[in-house]
């Protein structure tokens, strides 16, 4: 089977060499859609060998991934943004899984590099080339529409998941939003299929978290609620709709009702690995409110479900500070900074544990690696951090 990539790009001379890299020796063809970069994007994309095509861009990421769909000659598609790349270790799984005759789409799990407390998305980035597939939704787009539709035709096809992480994304860090305005190209693009479709849970899921986001809470709670008002069957929108209107209440101080999102969207039946964002929210909120025990469960849920999620332990470290379980606390940091090595907070934490239990040396050496994380991090952090130390005595 082969299989091409298909990707959009504007501007994105710095991060397309990973992208494509990511898949040299994986895909047959690339074809790249410049939507009107001013940048060496297209020279880099040749460079790859891909295909370039030139498209006007209209404020419409479907209409977009539609027209490079018509350039596309493999047997499967690969979506990929230019601030994505696919995972080595995925390899072997995606091409068993093109190999076989029963697929028509094959979800993929995406890896939200920086992102604190929901780490993951389940994204239908891979699929058999079809004469019936197509993007719908002018951003977020999706192509499951139209699978639902071949699929009540032509039931002999399945859908597919691939165990493990087939996308590392790093588009939602705060500054690669911030310096391509992708809020407000967003924010457009939604509310103006909105006013199309007033009563759609996706686009009310996906636009209500973008106003949350953006502080516009009445605005915001309105359409996640509406949203919830006309869901269908779609478990993973209703899970996002609840777990977005969790952080707006918990934001607007509405904590009763935070909680019970939380608690709705957990009992969603979704990949499981979807859920971590809701259990570290959940967590997080019982742990302020004073009930440690549902806090301490809530995070090891969280861990027990990924092994590699440093916030979890992060913040099952500070829960069982505040149990004053000390040891399993040194423990749970340990872990967060096994993961994260750059995990500043933690270090700090670790600190203040590790003085607690008398282990002054040890206390010393994490807070040093502290300060030198926050230097670089946070130097207002850092100084704080300084001040402090000193003002005990524990450094000069």
């Amino acid at each position: 089977m082969k299989l091409s990539l298909c990707a959009l790009a504007l501007n994105e001379e710095v991060a397309l060499p990973q992208c494509l890299s990511s898949v040299a020796g994986v895909v047959d063809e690339i074809v790249v859609l410049d939507t009107g970069s001013g940048d060496r994007t297209k020279e880099i994309a040749l460079s790859f060998g891909a295909k370039v095509y030139d498209y006007k861009w209209c404020n419409d990421f479907s209409a977009a991934r539609n027209e490079a769909l018509k350039y596309v000659g493999g047997d499967w598609v690969l979506v990929l943004d230019a601030d994505e790349v696919l995972v080595p270790e995925i390899v072997p799984s995606l091409q068993q899984a093109i190999n076989k005759e029963t697929y028509l789409l094959i979800n993929l799990l995406r890896f939200e590099v920086g992102a604190a407390s929901s780490p993951y998305s389940l994204v239908s980035r891979l699929f058999r080339r079809h004469p019936g597939i197509y993007f719908a939704r002018p951003y977020h787009a999706l192509v499951d529409d139209s699978v639902a539709i071949i699929l009540d035709r032509e039931p002999h096809w399945k859908i597919g998941n691939l165990p493990g992480v087939a996308i590392n994304h790093a588009g939602y860090q705060k500054n690669a939003i911030a310096s391509l305005n992708k809020f407000d190209k967003a924010r457009a693009a939604m509310e103006s299929f909105l006013a199309a479709h007033p009563n759609d849970p996706y686009v009310c899921s996906k636009l209500g978290a973008l106003y949350i986001e953006q502080n516009l809470f009445a605005q915001g709670i309105e359409l996640l609620e509406r949203g919830l008002n006309f869901i269908d069957v779609n478990a993973d929108i209703e899970y996002e709709l609840h777990y977005h209107l969790g952080i707006a209440y918990n934001r607007i101080q509405q904590i009763a009702k935070a909680k019970s999102h939380y608690q709705k969207a957990i009992s969603c039946n979704v990949y499981l690995m979807l859920k971590l964002g809701a259990y570290n929210n959940l967590g997080a909120l019982e742990r302020a409110t004073g009930d440690l025990s549902s806090a301490k469960t809530a995070f090891q849920t969280a861990v027990n479900i990924d092994s590699n999620f440093a916030t979890g332990y992060y913040n099952l470290g500070l829960t069982l500070k505040a149990i004053g379980n000390l040891t399993e606390a040194v423990t749970a940091y340990k872990k967060a900074i096994a993961i994260n090595p750059s995990y500043a907070e933690a270090y700090q934490n670790l600190g203040v544990v590790l003085l607690k239990a008398g282990l002054v040396t040890d206390s010393l050496a994490a807070f040093n690696k502290a300060i030198s994380l926050l230097d670089e991090q946070n130097p207002v952090a850092a100084q704080q951090l300084r001040q402090g130390l000193q003002a005990m005595g524990l450094i000069k």
